[in-house]
């Protein structure tokens, strides 16, 4: 079983985060923490402890990232998941003379 010691000032941090960040995969994450800070198990947190239940190895990666990084570490970094499928045109050099002329490409 996963012990977990947090300070007061960690504690409250991540007790505000439960209760009114904008994100809410974050108070999701908060909230598992906080129940294994509380001495439940990972197993029961994925389990029961959530909205939806999760895999248990995703609740230590989670406890594990927020001992490294704290409560920036639990975010969603930027870059990650499904990319735009439609980029707008590279405003590069050669872009003007593509515009201008577009057929010129083709032509023989």
């Amino acid at each position: 079983m996963l012990k977990l010691t947090l300070e007061t000032d960690a504690q409250k941090a991540l007790q505000k985060a439960l209760k009114s960040h904008p994100k809410a995969y974050v108070r999701e994450r908060a909230s598992a923490i906080l129940q294994i800070h509380q001495g439940r198990s990972g197993r029961e947190v994925a389990h029961n402890g959530l909205l939806r239940p999760r895999r248990e190895n995703t609740i230590y990666d989670w406890v594990s990232r927020y001992q490294q990084g704290g409560l920036a570490a639990l975010m969603i970094k930027a870059g990650r998941g499904r990319k735009p499928a439609h980029f707008p045109p590279h405003s590069g050099a050669g872009t003007s003379q593509t515009r201008a002329n577009p057929t010129s490409q083709f032509s023989p």
